[in-house]
């Protein structure tokens, strides 16, 4: 047998064991993507950190407020919040412009407050009597009634029968004149509970026609 036929030939006896493994080759578009991952989550790490230092302070409820409360003091506590066009946060700079107001609807424990939480201070009940009417969506605004709005409750009873005022003409409802002391939340039906104040002549018509659910409320136009 030639030298080359020896060589050719293949070994008969084990192959050596080597701790050395193959070694593959990494595909370009693996490591672009692994990059660009690795760019993007560098990229969002930055955005956080300036979101968070891009913050202001302002106004937020400490306790639950109810409807017609006045606002203390203890009422209200800051919250830093990022800057949101859609928002309207009062700054904490302004917390002594809501202290001693009224909160012009229910104001939950963490609530914002803006401007439309509170409306002056004064007591608009005082020598008059509350009465409270259970309004359903269309039989009020879709406007947000607030504290010491002046509205019209008409009175709208189902069968067309009760009597008119005297002097009025036919077909002219009843309706009495009442100044908004609170607005509760919607409940589930969209329902809201609103309370008015009315002369105490009028408070006894006007808590039948609600017994009755025969009212609407109309938002008098404001001068």
């Amino acid at each position: 047998m030639s030298k080359g036929s020896q060589q050719q030939a293949a070994p008969t006896g084990p192959l050596p064991i080597t701790q050395e493994a193959p070694r593959r080759r990494r595909r370009p578009v693996v490591m672009g993507a692994g990059l660009a991952l690795a760019a993007v989550g560098a990229l969002v790490s930055v955005w956080q950190v300036n979101e968070a230092g891009n913050r202001v302070a302002v106004i937020a409820v400490a306790n639950d407020i109810k409807a017609g409360e006045v606002v203390k003091a203890s009422d209200l506590v800051p919250a830093e919040v990022a800057p949101d066009p859609a928002l309207d946060p009062v700054p904490v700079t302004r917390s002594k412009e809501i202290v001693g107001k009224t909160a012009a609807a229910d104001l939950p424990k963490g609530t914002l407050v803006t401007g439309a939480s509170v409306s002056d201070g004064a007591n608009v009940a005082k020598g008059r009597d509350t009465v409270g009417l259970l309004a359903k969506p269309g039989q009020l605004p879709a406007q947000r009634l607030r504290t010491g709005d002046a509205v019209i409750v008409v009175n709208t009873p189902l069968d067309n029968t009760d009597p008119t005022k005297s002097g009025q003409k036919a077909g002219t409802p009843d309706s009495i004149s009442a100044v908004v002391v609170a607005v509760s939340s919607p409940d589930a039906n969209g329902a809201q509970v609103v309370d008015v104040a009315v002369a105490s002549t009028d408070s006894a018509p006007l808590a039948t026609w609600a017994a009755r659910g025969s009212v609407a409320i109309v938002l008098k136009a404001k001068n």
